[in-house]
């Protein structure tokens, strides 16, 4: 079973991913960028669901240092995010984010994205 890391500080969307998703993938959870750093490290996830808006570390940071890492960098990230305004997917990419997607979060593209990623 392939391993999700969801890094989500609102506790309902977090919910909300876990719920979509506890019976095909093994979950970690991280509240914030630094925990979300950390749990990547210690569990070696094969993909990464990324809030951006994020405390102490933001999804931006977060999937920087991610990336720079040469340990966790081929980890694929989606960027799930309320940032929709013009330029926003471009700059989630530019800072490493493998792919983008919305809020309020589109199942069918949610998993279609997971799928591409995850070779499923």
């Amino acid at each position: 079973m392939k391993t999700i890391l969801i890094v989500e500080d609102v506790e309902l969307n977090r919910e909300l991913l876990v719920q979509l998703l506890e019976d095909d993938y093994r979950l970690e959870l991280a509240a914030d960028g630094a925990s979300a750093l950390e749990r990547a490290a210690e569990a070696k996830p094969d993909l990464i669901l990324m809030d951006l808006s994020l405390p102490r570390m933001d999804g931006w940071e977060a999937t920087r240092r991610l990336k720079a890492d040469e340990a966790l960098s081929r980890i694929p990230v989606i960027v799930l995010s309320a940032h929709a305004m013009r330029g926003d997917e471009e700059r989630a990419r530019a800072s490493g984010c493998d792919d983008f997607l919305t809020k309020p979060i589109d199942e069918t593209l949610l998993f279609d994205k997971i799928a591409r990623h995850l070779g499923d």
